[in-house]
């Protein structure tokens, strides 16, 4: 987290609450309207479950860090921006128009949105809804969403890297060996040799489909079908 906070800490110095639509665009310590629209994510994230709760400010203040001088300004336009969930497409699209050509960027505030989210010890359906719209409206591909996340939260039991029994940032030609070995492991004349009944031959196509399917959804993610 330390590349955000240093980021984050430029971007407080020249703290505007203001709509500032003629703020000039490049990186945040330039940039007055980046510490208006992430404190207004982050806060607007921690109603996103229908509650702010204190530990969720906490959480946005250890990985903002904004400077003493900045701090009254952040926790009013934070206070503000909690009261509702509404309106943060506004703001993620704000940044990512600005910083377009300055993916990582994008990809730290996204994480740091993750830390709040985690902070008290669970990510449910609504913040996970809201991080995934962040991400679309960033233009952060999924394969690098699933990378992010997984830094937080384990993947589920139906994600395809789970499936392939790879991490999200695996390379397109493990992807490939894994789906050949798992499929390798499903191969009716495997199931015949561990003297396994017909009837497990069902069991295990299903198997193989979702292997099949799995990969497949991998390969579309990365654009490679």
């Amino acid at each position: 987290m330390s590349f955000w906070k240093n980021l984050a800490q430029l971007a407080v110095r020249q703290f505007d609450p203001a709509e500032c639509p003629d703020c000039p665009k490049g990186p945040p310590g330039r940039d007055p309207a980046f510490a208006t629209a992430v404190t207004a994510l982050g806060a607007k994230l921690a109603k996103a479950d229908g509650l702010a709760h204190d530990i969720e400010q906490q959480a946005f203040l250890d990985v903002f860090s904004p400077e003493a001088r900045s701090e009254r300004d952040v926790l009013r336009l934070y206070d503000l921006a909690r009261q509702t969930s509404i309106g943060f497409e506004a703001y993620a699209q704000r940044l990512a128009r600005r910083y377009a050509r300055l993916p990582h960027i994008l990809e730290n505030v996204l994480e740091g949105l993750f830390h709040i989210a985690l902070s008290d010890g669970t990510l449910n359906h609504a913040e996970e809804t809201y991080l995934e719209t962040v991400a679309r409206l960033f233009g952060i591909e999924t394969p690098i969403y699933r990378r992010i996340k997984s830094s937080y939260v384990a993947l589920n039991d139906n994600d395809p890297y789970v499936i392939l029994g790879l991490n999200p940032d695996a390379h397109d030609g493990e992807i490939r060996l894994a789906r050949n070995k798992r499929l390798s492991e499903f191969h009716p004349d495997k199931i015949a040799g561990r003297g396994l009944p017909p009837e497990y031959i069902t069991l295990y196509n299903h198997k193989s489909a979702a292997i099949n399917q799995a990969y497949a959804q991998i390969m579309g993610e990365r654009g490679l079908n």
